[in-house]
């Protein structure tokens, strides 16, 4: 009888994952992560630019990082803009925790910000979420041009994404 009991249990948490990652979209849960860890410094109320706008002049480019101003991700658009164009992969690159490909175990330089200062299990369900989001197999660490031994992300790769409004 307990081992029926316990094999109910692991094929409902099996079943759960799947769900999980269907349920989670931007404006239920990626949104209010951003808005709650990172708008203090990418939103357009924090002076933030485009991604454009941060790539394009470089002299600003030094201020913002003075400033500690990044690229927007207050809006779905701009977070795409990360994901897959024109900035495929920095999203992931900034917030990986260092398990990914061609992160060679170094976090990215955000995932610090994922979570309440020193909350590393916090830091990791948020990262969970966003993997989930972002789909199986759609978390990678792929620019959109080959850069040293990382090569550029694949329209395989590309169509994996989900990215649920």
């Amino acid at each position: 009888m307990m081992k029926l009991k316990l094999l109910a249990v692991l094929a409902g948490a099996v079943v759960a994952l799947p769900a999980m990652a269907a349920d989670v979209t931007y404006r239920k849960d990626v949104a209010p992560m951003l808005e709650k860890y990172c708008a203090d410094c990418h939103s357009a109320k924090a002076g933030a630019p485009t991604v454009k706008e941060f790539d394009d002049d470089k002299a600003r480019k030094e201020q913002y990082k003075k400033d500690k101003v990044g690229p927007r991700n207050d809006t779905y658009e701009t977070v795409l803009q990360l994901i897959a164009y024109p900035d495929a992969g920095a999203f992931m690159r900034r917030l990986d925790d260092g398990t990914s490909q061609y992160a060679g175990g170094k976090p990215g330089n955000m995932y610090k910000y994922l979570c309440e200062k020193g909350n590393d299990a916090e830091c990791a369900a948020n990262l969970k979420v966003l993997k989930a989001w972002v789909g199986e197999g759609g978390w990678n660490l792929n620019r959109f041009k080959a850069r040293g031994d990382v090569p550029a992300i694949t329209k395989e790769q590309l169509d994996k994404l989900q990215l649920k409004y």
